[in-house]
């Protein structure tokens, strides 16, 4: 991609960044930060409300966007996300006061490229429908596939987008670089080159075979660690950082920026995040033998963990996941014994991260109320004795209804009020 931006484009840019700064100085948008500085710290008051819109941003996104150019509407399209949360829904996300950029950076499991098939919706165009396609059939015929993984960083691409953008709105809003938390998820990517039929066979087919390869997963990966490490490609992740599923970084017990400068960080630095949805189907025994190991191994180079997505955790709590020291959040998903979480993580240093049923705010026009009330009462009652935050994720759709949003925020905003502590 060129990374140009046409002089059209530029003047819509930079009244957007101009919101944005605007929204990131109000005083609620401060105070905001501040909460979520003592939350992550187990010192908030109240649990932190996040509804995640990137699932429904189709439905508010494609109006408000003008720039013509492909890189100006990514732009554009970054610019709006980082203010929305507050703008429209009224939740707890904080608008930052910089434009954020990442580092180009990659990683391909075994040096297999994924590849998918999707499907196409009434329109013609791409739809949520696809299927990965299967390299590995059979472990032992097809693991002389497997090499080793590769991964790298385009720097080039990094700085020329940076100083496209930085030409662009930097005296409006600074382009900071900036990483979000060190992110690993070894079995999904093994869904996405063996297919979910294949990864559970082989665990039964070939146990010892399967083992050496997650163990392989777990050395690429920090293989990869260690180059970023070396590359000095690892930055703070201390405010605005995405922490994975929904939550944000703001903590003062991981060093920040003037540590940086001073020497080169290290992965026990910075915020990490796993999960292992696509274990869900394999018993409590299976996940500590053949998952667990490379899980272990891996989380244990970060300074504070985050786990888990969608799959239930209370199977896996007790024998696995209370085992991981640096554990600080922990996703108590749909499909969780909340109860039986909010039991042992009361009094805990590990926040009770849930994440409320989408089908409230996904799938019925009209918002049940009362139905939605029950269910949020009921994980502030699982949660109390914990410190909680609520993201809403996997709304797909809010049926073009920002108002139903906003309502949905503020109905879990009067919940908290009426029932927490």
């Amino acid at each position: 991609m060129e990374y140009t931006i046409s002089g059209e484009d530029r003047e819509i840019l930079r009244e957007v960044a101009k919101k944005q700064l605007e929204l990131a100085n109000e005083p609620e948008n401060l105070e905001k930060k501040k909460q979520w500085y003592l939350h992550n710290a187990l010192l908030g008051e109240k649990p932190m409300i996040h509804l995640e819109m990137w699932t429904f941003s189709q439905e508010i996104l494609p109006q408000r966007l003008k720039c013509q150019g492909e890189f100006a509407r990514q732009i554009e399209t970054s610019l709006y996300c980082n203010f929305l949360n507050q703008e429209l829904f009224g939740d707890d996300r904080v608008t930052p006061d910089y434009f954020p950029m990442n580092y180009e950076t990659y990683f391909q499991l075994f040096d297999i490229p994924v590849q998918v098939n999707h499907t196409d919706n009434l329109q013609g165009e791409e739809s949520l429908g696809h299927q990965f396609v299967s390299v590995l059939e059979d472990l032992e015929e097809d693991y002389h596939k497997l090499k080793s993984s590769r991964f790298g960083v385009d720097l080039e691409a990094t700085a020329a987008k940076e100083q496209a953008v930085g030409e662009t709105i930097g005296d409006i809003l600074p382009v900071k670089r900036t990483m979000d938390c060190l992110y690993s998820v070894p079995t999904q990517m093994l869904v996405h080159i063996m297919s979910m039929e294949n990864m559970m066979l082989s665990m039964y087919d070939y146990p010892e075979l399967f083992l050496e390869m997650m163990d392989r997963i777990a050395e690429d990966t920090l293989a990869y660690y260690r180059y970023l490490e070396e590359q000095r490609l690892i930055l703070p992740t201390t405010s605005f950082e995405s922490v994975g599923q929904g939550t944000y970084s703001f903590t003062q017990e991981l060093p920040g920026w003037e540590e940086w400068r001073r020497r080169p960080f290290i992965t026990k630095d910075v915020w990490g995040f796993m999960d292992s949805q696509e274990t869900v189907g394999i018993s409590p025994d299976m996940y500590e033998e053949f998952i667990f190991p490379c899980y272990q191994k891996i989380s244990q180079q970060y300074g504070m963990l985050s786990y888990g997505c969608c799959e239930p955790v209370d199977p896996i709590w007790e024998r696995c996941i209370s085992k991981l020291p640096n554990l600080r959040k922990v996703s108590i998903s749909p499909w969780c014994k909340e109860e039986y979480m909010g039991e042992q993580l009361s009094g805990s240093k590990v926040i009770y991260h849930r994440k409320p049923s989408p089908n409230f705010l996904g799938v019925n026009p009209v918002l049940d109320e009362e139905a939605f009330r029950a269910h949020i009462r009921k994980s502030l009652h699982a949660a109390r004795g914990c410190h909680m935050e609520i993201t809403q994720r996997d709304v797909y759709t809010i049926h073009h209804d920002i108002e139903k949003a906003r309502r949905y925020v503020q109905i879990i905003r009067e919940e908290i009020e009426d029932h927490w502590r």
